[in-house]
């Protein structure tokens, strides 16, 4: 029985209201329906499909409510995760709005792959990774070319 889709991921947030409003005027996440947990928080998804649950963090016994969250959880970056990505459509818009937003972002792209990509940080510290598949001129976007990346050799 094969894994056959990513159904969301949860962020313990520092500023509930402000991760909400990240995802929602910056990426274009809606606030999806919630069940009523014993908790705040919001359910966020891009048409209809629910990928980001977010819930404030330091909350009074928040290790029972996330399970993956022991005492000695950190509340900030994104820990042993290093990215979360999400599939994206037209880079000159997302490009336009960060910038609107004055949202720091780090361009980059992979040749041949037809491959462009943004990386930025939500406001708590999560990077947060958008592909642009088929994208073969990347002039107007610039960023780091992976193609002439140093290569590392595996030991």
């Amino acid at each position: 029985m094969p894994i056959k889709d990513l159904n969301h991921f949860f962020i313990r947030a520092n500023d509930l209201e402000a991760t909400k409003q990240f995802f929602v005027d910056t990426l274009g996440f809606e606030v999806m329906p919630r069940p009523n947990f014993p908790f705040p928080g919001y359910w966020l998804g891009v048409n209809g499909s629910i990928q980001v649950h977010i819930g404030p963090t330091g909350i009074p016994n928040r290790q029972h409510y996330y399970l993956g969250t022991p005492d000695d959880a950190v509340d900030g970056q994104t820990g042993v995760i290093d990215h979360v990505a999400f599939l994206a459509d037209d880079p000159g818009s997302f490009i336009q709005r960060l910038d609107a937003k004055g949202v720091s972002y780090r361009p980059r792209h992979l040749p041949d792959s037809n491959l462009f990509q943004l990386f930025l940080r939500d406001p708590n510290g999560v990077m947060i990774e958008l592909n642009f598949f088929g994208v073969d001129d990347v002039s107007a976007f610039g960023g780091e070319n992976y193609s002439e990346m140093t290569r590392v050799n595996a030991s």
